[in-house]
């Protein structure tokens, strides 16, 4: 399968021309777009596989771009390119359907390694039964094992699960996560909710709950889910 094409919108010469350097050496075909309003007519016509978009854009916001993007319908995978301390400029993205973000100064390592996973996991159909090492998630009977052995899940930790499972790879906020899992009860309870679930979730799941391989930390926007 080609690595695909990847639309970097980032109005920073520096910035742009590295990151096209080395999405190019690493097999992607690369366009690009120095302002939000070049970048949301781009992403629109090439329809690209993955968009790496910078948040603080000239004229048309970062922000406004990736809402544009996803009130068209398009799904492909959105990474915001975010400097140190915008954890709230982070969440609102999430909330308005990026799929992950990186924060400047990056590796460039790190942010290949991201892309290649969210594009890998973009394009899998989830299937009825995941497997994840030893633990097996079987989505039709709503049943989950551990070693071979079932393991006992409140409806709330299933549907935490269920719902990581299905969105693999996303950074997810807390409130994310609340209207998905809680749904309408989620206005009569608190972010804590979210993560007394994980807590007990990982206590079930993971090898070590203390040093958790599959329901990562995102600090001070909420979780991943490496499946």
């Amino acid at each position: 399968m080609k690595p695909g094409l990847i639309l970097v919108i980032e109005d920073d010469a520096s910035i742009l021309f590295g990151l096209r350097d080395n999405l190019q050496r690493a097999g992607y075909e690369v366009r690009s777009a120095g302002n939000g309003q070049q970048g949301l007519e781009l992403a629109r016509t090439l329809r690209p596989d993955l968009v790496l978009l910078d948040l603080l854009l000239p004229g048309l916001s970062g922000h406004e771009v990736c809402r544009r993007i996803r009130a068209d319908g398009l799904e492909m995978p959105v990474v915001m390119l975010t400097a140190l301390g915008e954890e709230a400029q982070v969440v609102r993205g999430l909330h308005l359907g990026a799929d992950d973000y990186v924060t400047k100064p990056f590796g460039i390592a790190e942010l290949l390694a991201r892309v290649a996973a969210l594009l890998r996991r973009h394009r899998r159909v989830v299937p009825d039964v995941v497997i994840l090492g030893s633990l097996e998630v079987d989505r039709g009977a709503r049943r989950v094992r551990r070693g071979g052995v079932e393991v006992e899940l409140t409806p709330k930790e299933y549907g935490l699960l269920e719902f990581f499972t299905r969105k693999s790879g996303r950074a997810l906020t807390r409130g994310q996560i609340l209207d998905a899992v809680w749904g309408d009860a989620a206005t009569a309870v608190t972010d804590r909710s979210v993560d007394r679930a994980v807590t007990t979730l990982r206590a079930k799941i993971e090898d070590n709950p203390n040093r958790p391989r599959l329901i990562q930390t995102v600090p001070q926007v909420g979780y991943r889910f490496e499946g």
